[in-house]
């Protein structure tokens, strides 16, 4: 089974780590929250029929006289969806809008900081932590320094808009963690986009102005996104979470990182200076230390 949710975790980060170029083209068109907004009512519409059919074949097999069907917490539900959902409007709104300012892959790596703040937050949470992780929180800082600062002695707007995206993304896998042992994982998906429609519908007619010929003319930045990114990998990524680590997650997650860079290369021709391909290295190298198992770990991990 784990193997299996770590397929599924897999496969999401492939398509968020393809989506940063999806997105980027998306500010071509409308405006980042905007762009949020309609790729979240996209995921809502994908969802729903799958959530309606779930759960009349539940139905059916619970009316059939099957005790194995799975009983899930309404009020979990609800408190999950506004939860995740309020984290993951923030986290890709940010990413969204420091997309304007940032290349591809940097912006894959400066997202990809979650997977150190991850078990970071576990430890204000659980007060359970290892030197390891604050020698990982070093890396990572020293990879950013390299990553954000371009000869300059200030850190970009952009940056910094990315890395308190990474915050709310790591907000949002530590709610799914916890919410998506008492919920169906496509149903807490479906929760998580209605609060994030909601939300992030309000802030565009705030904040910008929506129109009808820029979202039709990115239909297919739009289409990738919203389908894709936030319908499928969003609901691989509850549904792979169930029963793993979350830090162990968080990690396979991060491959996106690396993908992004590889498809900002290939599709839009950007590259990063050395400096920041340093910087980027030196983070990838925190985050895959933050959850090496060691000592006792190691060998509870290998039974």
């Amino acid at each position: 089974m784990r193997l299996r949710n770590a397929l599924y975790l897999c496969l999401g980060a492939l398509i968020w780590g393809t989506a940063f170029v999806a997105q980027s083209e998306g500010n071509h068109y409308m405006g980042p929250v905007t762009f949020q907004a309609a790729r979240s009512v996209l995921a809502v519409l994908f969802l729903l029929p799958l959530v309606l059919v779930r759960k009349r074949a539940r139905d059916r097999r619970r009316a059939d006289g099957d005790r194995n069907v799975p009983v899930y917490s309404r009020g979990k539900l609800l408190l999950g969806g506004l939860c995740t959902g309020a984290f993951l409007t923030a986290a890709s709104t940010l990413q969204q809008i420091g997309l304007v300012g940032t290349d591809v892959g940097k912006s894959g790596f400066l997202t990809d900081l979650y997977i150190v703040l991850v078990p970071v937050l576990a430890f204000f949470l659980t007060g359970k932590s290892s030197l390891r992780i604050w020698i990982s929180v070093l890396i990572a800082a020293l990879g950013l320094y390299f990553l954000c600062f371009g000869g300059t002695v200030e850190i970009g707007r952009y940056d910094l808009i990315l890395i308190l995206c990474a915050f709310f993304f790591a907000c949002q896998i530590t709610c799914v963690d916890y919410f998506c042992r008492f919920c169906d994982g496509v149903e807490l998906s479906l929760m998580q986009f209605v609060t994030t429609t909601a939300i992030s519908v309000i802030l565009s007619f705030v904040f910008e102005k929506p129109e009808i010929g820029g979202i039709l003319e990115g239909w297919f930045p739009l289409f990738y996104a919203g389908i894709l990114s936030s319908g499928v990998a969003y609901t691989l990524q509850i549904v792979g979470q169930k029963g793993q680590d979350p830090t162990v997650a968080s990690l396979i997650m991060s491959l996106e990182s690396v993908i992004s860079v590889i498809s900002g290369w290939l599709i839009l021709h950007q590259a990063l200076s050395v400096q920041e391909g340093l910087g980027c290295a030196l983070m990838f190298l925190a985050t895959i230390f933050a959850q090496i198992p060691i000592g006792r770990k190691k060998a509870a991990a290998v039974r």
